[in-house]
């Protein structure tokens, strides 16, 4: 993060990482049509890329998973906006050709460790059963078959939903078992931020949601009714049912 050199005028940009899935296309949309950004250094990578490099400290602020919370030294959520689900999500599903009985073996998205481990919570407390679990690697897609399963998220679970037999949508599995929305992603600093940039951030944030259809005309997806997904599937704000939400699953993650 960089300081005000009153002599130069010069300031040090904010690092500040966000996840590059269609997911993150309205609020992306809304911090490169702000001021915000010329004072910012930003960074699209998949979740699990973003997470890393928060807690290495190569950059300031990150729209990471969740579950690396527990991790970090110090934690500040810097906006009102998140990545969450008030019921099915639609882009966060374990795919199947058998129904969930009959699984034996699961593997698990490597993009990102807020949904595995919400999968390792479900299996136990929620489906009730005993699988075997892999850690995925690239193209693991193709081994989804017989009664070996995968969790997958972000854009390749559209293309998958249009494979697998069977659907499983985490978020709306998480809700049934608890009542509460769920939170996968949101703005974590791991260190104290200006509040003036805070509060332009979270503008920015804002403004994407305010201009959905010019984001959907900006990114033609054939695969899915982004319309749908940035309206229902999706829910980016971070109410207090979703903090609820938020603090039980960190409190399951102990078990996990």
């Amino acid at each position: 993060m960089f300081l005000w050199c009153e002599k130069r005028k010069i300031v040090e940009k904010i690092k500040v990482g966000a996840v590059s899935y269609l997911n993150t296309k309205p609020l992306l949309y809304g911090i490169k049509r702000s001021g915000v950004l010329d004072k910012i250094d930003l960074i699209e990578q998949y979740p699990s890329s973003i997470a890393a490099m928060l807690l290495e400290n190569k950059i300031d602020v990150g729209l990471v998973p969740v579950a690396i919370i527990p991790k970090l030294k110090e934690v500040f959520i810097v906006t009102d906006i998140c990545i969450g689900a008030n019921d099915a999500v639609a882009s966060v599903c374990l795919f199947s050709e058998v129904p969930i009985e009959q699984v034996e073996r699961v593997l698990l998205d490597y993009q990102s460790k807020t949904s595995i481990n919400l999968f390792k919570v479900l299996i136990k407390e929620y489906w009730k059963k005993e699988v075997v679990i892999e850690d995925a690697k690239p193209g693991y897609q193709q081994d989804i078959e017989g009664t070996t399963a995968g969790v997958v998220i972000g854009d390749r679970a559209f293309e998958q939903r249009a494979i697998s037999s069977y659907i499983y949508d985490l978020a709306e599995a998480w809700k049934d078992h608890t009542g509460l929305p769920f939170v996968f992603a949101a703005w974590v600093a791991n260190k104290p931020l200006p509040a003036d940039f805070i509060v332009e951030f979270n503008e920015a944030n804002q403004y994407g949601l305010l201009h959905l259809d010019e984001v959907i005309t900006e990114n033609p997806y054939p695969l899915y009714d982004l319309k749908k997904y940035y309206t229902k599937d999706i829910s980016y704000h971070l109410t207090d049912d979703k903090r609820k939400g938020l603090a039980l699953f960190l409190e399951k993650l102990k078990e996990v």
